[in-house]
Order: structure tokens, then sequence, then C-alpha cells
């Protein structure tokens, strides 16, 4: 498969598709930009520098080995729809220019 972003129903086939060295990225309630950072920097090890802005995510999304993240959004309540499109969009960014992350997100 050769995009950015896939969306996979939980219950479909190709969930089992979802690599399995996927980084998961746990959100709790709400996904925002907040808890998009912080929880991407802690599932992918960012370094202590990470700066918690989406510059500095596209910056470490480009410098780590991370091929594959996985984003379950079935138990999310609340999201931000204009800071998840950003999300996207930097991961779009990213994989347009390196190959490489690849989002699987679980709906």
């Amino acid at each position: 498969m050769s995009q950015a972003i896939y969306y996979v129903d939980k219950d479909s086939e190709i969930f089992a598709s979802i690599p399995e060295q996927a980084v998961a990225i746990i959100i709790d309630d709400i996904l925002d930009k907040e808890t998009l950072l912080t929880s991407i920097a802690k599932a992918c090890d960012f370094p202590a520098y990470f700066g918690h802005n989406w510059d500095a995510l596209w910056d470490c999304l480009t410098d780590v080995e991370i091929k594959y993240l996985r984003l379950d959004l079935t138990e999310i309540k609340q999201i931000n729809t204009e800071e998840f499109n950003t999300f996207k969009s930097i991961i779009e960014d990213a994989y347009k220019d390196f190959g490489q992350p690849q989002l699987w997100v679980v709906v």
C-alpha cells in the first residue's frame, strides 16, 4: 500500500492488515492538539527538546525511524476536527517527502 493515511473499520478483515510494528498513539477521551502531541511524543519516544507544536511534530516524525502509526478513534468521545485535520496534513507531508510514517486510523 502506498498512501499516508488508511481508515480501517475495527470489525473488518482489513483491520488485521495493520502492521504489527505500528506504534499505538493512545488517546483517552478527547482528541485535540495537546493530547495528540503529548501522546505521539510519548509513543514515539521523541527527544526531550520536542516543542509540542506542529512544526516540532513534523521535525521529529521525519527524524525518527517510525514507519507506522496506529490511532484508534473508537473510544474517543470528542474530536477537534480542525486540529485532527492539521495532524493528518503533517502525516501526509512527511510521507510525501520521506515515505513515512503511514497512519492507520481505526474507526
